[in-house]
């Protein structure tokens, strides 16, 4: 049986154990002085996927899956992208666009260069993009809080994610306003697949605006897939809605299905096209 030793680190006191075949691992780095990046950067991921770990489950606990407004009152809708620049994982524009409902007219746009300094962990990717974005809603509560978003798409997953606290969720929480989460892939979490997934659509999503329950092998509700467009012959391009915050499933989907003209909502879709047109226009910009 593995002997563990107990390590107190200095991130707020969280503890963290350590097999004694990691610790012999790790002591083998640290005899070759090349090596010494590699452990510590081994041993920094480590402790942001500890402390990360920790602050999903806190912060999970403040998801409200229930409507905070009435699907009737939302009027403006935002949508949230990062547009990476080519070549790199880090350089990023970070985009938020504001629509009206119904018309789908864009009222307010914002962009701003960032670069992502949080490492890239599997189930974690929030932390990396979560605090630009809330940034850009920080900058328009201040200056233009008439087109602050009744609820915001965003490009990502909600609860359908392993920890039940993607992307969606952590801006909802953190912002305090309703989000929804739109993805255009699947977690593979409880049992879903892509088989079961296009088995779904198959079966009730034969028309444009047709959705889906997504349910696990636990039988709890994940998301829903949703059909978007009228695909051609043999494709399958469905979409994946998740609650993220303040809005029910039922409103969540009924929320995306209203913005969308293309497969990818609106919102989401003129984020993207749009940051990726600023990026263009401004290629050195700061």
């Amino acid at each position: 049986m593995l002997r563990h030793l107990r390590i107190h680190g200095g991130f707020s006191g969280f503890t963290f154990l350590l097999s004694a075949a990691t610790l012999s691992a790790c002591s083998a780095l640290l005899l070759n002085s090349r090596r010494t990046n590699r452990w510590k950067e081994f041993f920094r991921l480590k402790c942001c996927k500890a402390r990360w770990w920790i602050i999903q489950r806190v912060l999970r606990l403040q998801v409200c899956e229930y409507d905070l407004c009435d699907l009737e009152d939302i009027e403006l809708v935002g949508g949230v992208d990062l547009s990476f620049i080519k070549g790199s994982d880090t350089d990023a524009c970070a985009a938020l666009v504001v629509l009206r409902l119904p018309t789908l007219e864009v009222v307010y746009e914002s962009y701003k260069r960032v670069e992502l300094r949080a490492p890239y962990i599997p189930g974690f990717l929030a932390f990396r993009e979560v605090y630009c974005l809330a940034d850009l809603l920080e900058d328009l509560y201040a200056n233009m809080p008439e087109l602050m978003p009744d609820a915001i798409l965003v490009d990502g997953n909600g609860r359908l994610h392993p920890n039940r606290f993607g992307l969606a969720c952590h801006l909802g929480v953190l912002c305090g306003v309703p989000t929804v989460g739109v993805g255009k892939s699947l977690h593979y979490v409880d049992g879903l697949t892509r088989e079961r997934l296009r088995a779904v659509a198959d079966a009730e999503c034969a028309t444009v605006g047709a959705h889906g329950m997504l349910v696990g092998d636990s039988g709890a509700v994940w998301g829903t897939v949703l059909r978007t467009t009228s695909p051609a012959a043999g494709e399958f391009k469905p979409v994946v809605v998740s609650v993220g915050h303040g809005l029910s499933l039922e409103s969540a989907t009924a929320l995306v299905r209203a913005c969308c003209k293309h497969r990818v909502p609106e919102p989401i879709r003129q984020a993207d096209l749009r940051s990726r047109a600023w990026l263009r226009r401004n290629p050195t910009a700061k």
